[in-house]
């Protein structure tokens, strides 16, 4: 009855490893670097494809605004038909002919207006215009930021990943060789059979974390493909060697000073209440007038009245709404309270930059310090491991002294190797929050 736990868990691990072999066998493989990933989502990214599409909107929006500039061009023409005839009174001497009979008349009117002064609300308009396309812009490359930090912090996690696979695979063929070990001694009736089921039962869990280790592995394959615009059945093996990145640490106030250069958002940010700025300016132009230079043609033809021809108008027009009077100064306290809304915005940005460049400084300062500390434990594991193993080779300790020194062995391994990628995801974060990683 003893033996049935570990007969279960073996029938689990055998049953889950020939489920996966046929997926496995139809997946494709390809090796990838940091700098593959990173060129291919910011190819694929649908984020950055929407980016250029409000681009392309707001530039639209300044040629819309240069285009008031234009004058603008207006052609009436109409036919109309009179079916029952009129009563004219022309107050003039008729008696003679009498007054012909209308029936039809046709005309056509063209309007040519150029505007010349409109209290610059045109002026204001393009200068605002341009602005928010800048500030567009900078959205979409404050996004790419986004994006290759984002394809940082999953090509770590795969590269963690398929080093946690490999790291357990080889634990697990040591425990394996274990168990044979031990089998052997307790047929020569060396081993109790005790020892030899602690052994055997370490292996069957050590099986299970390898079957949650590939799992893992396969979900963060998956997770890189999508990003990267891959077929998702790709199964992607990190270049660690990609991994490996120069680092330079300036001092936090280093990062600060260049942040408030090279930060995206904040740019974006001063764009649009220039922009917010701009359209006070535009608002207060409706308190004046605007001026235009006018032309105008005009044609018709009323059969047996009337025919006129070359009838040209030029001039200029004057317009004043005297409704901006009462209108206009609710759209000022609008437009004003969108200004100081924009200005308290940066205020908190810069606050919530500084914060997260000193929380990026002490995660990577934490990170560089877990490593020396994990580079040591490996060899304070391996050296336990070592000694410990010595010692129940000559009865001196037990065997769960020795498995549990293999499993602290084991974890000493996996955090080393995690610490190593997570320092390259603490420093490009770092580099991120002070504007500097598409450098």
């Amino acid at each position: 009855m003893k033996h049935k736990p570990i007969l279960i868990a073996g029938c689990i691990i055998l049953l889950s490893q020939l489920a996966l072999q046929p997926l496995l066998a139809q997946d494709s493989t390809r090796s990838i670097t940091l700098k593959e990933a990173i060129d291919l989502s910011i190819k694929n990214s649908k984020q950055l494809k929407n980016n250029k599409a409000k681009i392309d909107e707001a530039t639209a929006v300044v040629e819309e605004a240069k285009d008031n500039k234009l004058p603008d061009f207006s052609v009436t023409a109409s036919y109309l038909y009179l079916p029952v005839n009129p009563d004219i009174n022309l107050k003039t001497d008729t008696s003679k002919g009498g007054f012909p009979k209308v029936s039809q008349a046709l005309y056509g009117i063209a309007n040519v207006s150029l505007p010349i002064y409109t209290g610059g609300k045109i002026k204001y308009g393009i200068e605002s215009a341009k602005y928010l396309e800048q500030a567009a812009k900078l959205d979409a490359d404050g996004n790419k930021q986004d994006i290759i930090a984002n394809t940082i912090n999953a090509f770590s996690n795969l590269y963690k990943a398929k080093a946690t696979v490999a790291i357990v695979q080889d634990n697990l063929n040591q425990s394996n060789q274990r168990v044979t070990d031990f089998s052997n001694l307790e047929k020569n009736g060396l081993l109790a059979r005790n020892d030899l089921l602690k052994a055997e039962l370490q292996s069957s869990n050590i099986e299970l974390a390898l079957v949650d280790a590939q799992s893992n592995y396969k979900l963060a394959s998956v997770n890189m493909d999508l990003m990267l615009g891959l077929p998702e059945q790709t199964v992607l093996i990190p270049d660690s060697a990609s991994l490996i990145q120069a680092t330079e640490i300036k001092t936090v106030d280093e990062y600060e000073q260049q942040a408030l250069q090279n930060r995206k958002d904040l740019a974006a940010l001063s764009f649009r209440q220039k922009a917010a700025s701009l359209n006070i300016k535009s608002i207060k132009s409706d308190y004046y007038p605007s001026l235009a230079v006018t032309g105008g043609y005009i044609a018709a033809d009323i059969p047996k009245f009337i025919s006129i021809t070359n009838a040209v108008d030029v001039g200029v027009g004057i317009q004043y709404n005297l409704a901006s009077l009462w209108k206009t100064k609710s759209k000022l306290a609008e437009a004003n309270a969108k200004v100081a809304e924009l200005s308290a915005n940066q205020e908190m940005l810069n606050d919530d930059i500084r914060l997260q460049i000193n929380e990026a400084y002490q995660t990577y300062l934490v990170t560089q310090k877990k490593i020396e500390v994990y580079q040591k434990a490996v060899e304070q594991a391996n050296e336990n491991y070592r000694i410990t193993k010595n010692k129940y080779d000559n009865a001196l300790e037990t065997l769960t002294d020795l498995l549990d020194a293999d499993v602290a062995q084991l974890q000493a391994k996996l955090n080393a190797s995690n610490a190593a990628a997570d320092a390259v995801v603490a420093y490009n974060k770092l580099l991120q929050t002070a504007g500097l990683l598409n450098n």
